[in-house]
């Protein structure tokens, strides 16, 4: 196991767009860009408000949106079934200071690395240039 964990040290795992706006409106504009790329969000976490409640700590605005392309997962899914530990794709948008927001999607070949499996990197390319795509509408 360890090798496999420093096999995963230094390796890009983020696509990542700064987005002039309110988080409120990039976090609506997220949504929208994901659904023109066939994704639906599955779950939402808001980190912040969760830190609020349960530590008392305070950060800036963080949502974690589980993006979900249904025909991409069938795929993945068909390839390997322990491919859902790495699914939905991660979405995070957070406040990177006055009017701007940072919005961060895991990259989809991340499962190709994680799991050594190449028959997955034509589902990966497929998921990546759909998340690019969509965080290319955001601006930046």
């Amino acid at each position: 196991m360890e090798r496999r964990r420093e096999a995963m040290i230094g390796m890009a795992y983020a696509m990542t767009v700064r987005v002039a706006g309110s988080f409120p409106e990039t976090v609506a504009r997220v949504r929208d860009a994901l659904k023109d790329q066939g994704f639906g969000v599955l779950t939402e976490i808001d980190v912040q408000a969760t830190l609020r409640e349960k530590l008392g700590e305070q950060m800036e605005d963080y949502l974690i949106l589980g993006a979900c392309n249904p025909p991409l997962a069938h795929r993945a899914l068909g390839i390997d079934r322990e491919i859902g530990l790495l699914l939905p794709c991660n979405v995070v948008v957070r406040s990177d200071g006055p009017g701007t927001t940072l919005v961060q999607a895991l990259d989809p070949q991340t499962m190709v690395q994680i799991t050594g499996r190449p028959e997955l990197k034509e589902v990966a390319d497929d998921a990546a240039a759909r998340l690019q795509a969509a965080l290319a509408t955001l601006g930046g």
